[in-house]
């Protein structure tokens, strides 16, 4: 096949895929994890339920995926932070308040209901785990050779402090606590004169 007909289906079964999703979250918000069947999905989205099968074999899979997109989507967010101009201190700041947002919003979506414990299992947790303290630890290593951050604990622990600190903004009530709580949390970091 020519590659302009492998592109161009390629994304259609890319935009198939994420209407799936999108549609599969609408659903579970509205209707609960168990009241979703996938015949609702696959009429919402457009598509027979033949289809919707090729992709998915079940509403768990297509939430895991719907998952793992918004993981991805945060990581990329946070790295377009750290990687804006800036001095590692403008960087560490941003980030931290950023990922307070998101551990806000992410309370918001699934607060502690059988779907959370659902879409915090699997692979792809775990690598977003090691990827997010990668990047909190670089971070921090950075700010601390710039004397704004302390030297005397290590990075990786820094990097631990912060993510479990940051992970209590989604039980605050507003995203101004949250980002209240991401600057006590740089607070514990700073130096000691």
């Amino acid at each position: 096949m020519p590659k302009l007909w492998n592109d161009t289906i390629e994304a259609h079964r890319e935009a198939v895929r994420d209407a799936t999703l999108d549609a599969t979250a609408e659903l579970v918000a509205e209707h609960g994890l168990t009241g979703v069947k996938m015949a609702q999905i696959a009429a919402k989205t457009g598509i027979g339920r033949a289809t919707l099968y090729k992709y998915f074999p079940d509403v768990e899979a297509i939430l895991s995926a719907w998952h793992e997109r918004r993981i991805r989507a945060h990581l990329a967010q946070l790295a377009e932070i750290r990687d804006r101009d800036g001095t590692a201190a403008e960087h560490l700041e941003k980030v931290l308040g950023k990922y307070a947002e998101i551990q806000h919003e992410r309370a918001r979506h699934h607060d502690g209901t059988e779907l959370a414990a659902l879409l915090h299992r699997g692979e792809h947790v775990a690598q977003a785990q090691q990827h997010l303290h990668a990047l909190f630890r670089d971070l921090l290593t950075e700010a601390a050779k710039t004397g704004y951050i302390r030297d005397d604990v290590a990075a990786d622990e820094l990097a631990t402090y912060c993510l479990h600190a940051l992970t209590a903004a989604g039980a605050l009530p507003t995203r101004a606590a949250a980002h209240r709580l991401a600057t006590i949390t740089l607070d514990g970091l700073r130096r000691r004169s």
